[in-house]
């Protein structure tokens, strides 16, 4: 009843605008891992246990030991668990797809995955992708139309974006300065803005836009970059980091404002996913959580983060191979891998981003 509290409550926000009948038959998510369901999974191996050990008892190609935000999100629409674009096998697109993958930036990548760790399916490739499918859908025949959106879906479906935080680490993790980073903000959101326009233009009228969260609290961040005790909030967080999301974010509403006054036909809401998280990390034993700034599945370091060693993986322990495995309760941690946020921390901002919603 919670779970379908929240979601009349979003739906009537949406109502009081363009929105007669509160139904949306499909959802098209666009991001990175955050909201990834199986993409990269698919592209380049599958996402190793304990993975989806809280929730599926198996990995199920998101980066986290249960449910995502648009896992919640697609529930409470009562929706299916969306099928990643890129998983041929057992997919069902009848409403809707995801074309996120993890590490997924907004600006096409420079660089290699194996260099780099980003995806090379950008957010361009993303609509190059959701473009196919759109014009396919409706070229498919016999039992394969049973398994695609009928033609409505895609002006009444809800179009769900959250995709930047890699375009901001990745300039860090390049040895770029905050400043530097900064500068590139306008030329990512202009390619934002290009793709939300593309799929208006192909008839998408209802969209749901997610700000970066604050990257300043993640391990991997504060692992890498090695953050002076000068540099810390009194969370812990990295305050120049923490800074640049908000900038980032900041940015990314006003272009949201922008699109509302050029796109007249659309419903646009935006979502302050930022102020969530961090009121989580900064109350976190307030809501029932421990240790907000340290890695459930980790290994080593004040975080139980390794750069080397990621969440599944194998290391050597005096002598002996271990694999990296989950902590005893990770209903009570936050930060899943060190990078990702457990089903949790992932289910609690759902519901209070139900009362933070952003018009």
């Amino acid at each position: 009843m919670e779970l379908k509290a929240c979601v009349l409550f979003l739906l009537l926000l949406l109502s009081t605008k363009l929105v007669k009948t509160c139904d949306f038959p499909a959802v098209f998510n666009f991001g990175d891992s955050n909201s990834d369901t199986g993409g990269l999974a698919a592209a380049f191996g599958q996402v190793p246990p304990p993975n989806g050990e809280t929730f599926f008892h198996r990995s199920a190609g998101r980066y986290s030991d249960g449910r995502l935000l648009i896992d919640f999100m697609v529930q409470s629409l009562g929706l299916p668990y969306l099928s990643a674009f890129l998983d041929a096998l057992g997919s069902n697109f009848t409403q809707g797809a995801n074309f996120a993958t993890g590490g997924s930036t907004i600006r096409p990548p420079n660089r290699t995955r194996h260099q780099s760790g980003l995806s090379p399916i950008s957010l361009n490739v993303q609509s190059y992708q959701f473009n196919d499918f759109h014009v396919r859908t409706r070229q498919v025949q016999g039992i394969f139309k049973q398994l695609v959106p009928k033609p409505e879906a895609f002006t009444r479906g809800l179009y769900t974006f959250d995709i930047g935080q890699n375009d901001l680490t990745g300039g860090l993790f390049l040895n770029l300065t905050v400043d530097q980073v900064k500068a590139s903000i306008p030329d990512i959101l202009g390619q934002f803005k290009t793709v939300v326009k593309d799929v208006y233009d192909k008839g998408g009228r209802f969209f749901w836009i997610h700000n970066t969260g604050p990257i300043g609290c993640l391990p991997y961040v504060l692992e890498y970059l090695q953050i002076n005790e000068g540099q810390m909030d009194k969370n812990g967080c990295a305050n120049p980091i923490n800074q640049l999301a908000q900038f980032f974010n900041r940015n990314l509403k006003d272009l949201v404002n922008q699109l509302r006054e050029e796109l007249p036909e659309a419903l646009i809401t935006y979502v302050d996913i930022y102020k969530a998280r961090y009121a989580l990390i900064s109350q976190a034993h307030k809501h029932g959580f421990e240790y907000p700034l340290k890695a459930c599945c980790g290994y080593g370091g004040k975080y139980n983060y390794n750069t080397y060693v990621g969440c599944g993986g194998k290391v050597n322990d005096n002598g002996k191979e271990i694999i990296v495995g989950s902590c005893k309760d990770p209903s009570v941690m936050i930060i899943w891998d060190g990078i990702h946020y457990t089903e949790a921390a992932n289910k609690w901002v759902f519901f209070s981003y139900c009362k933070r919603v952003i018009f």
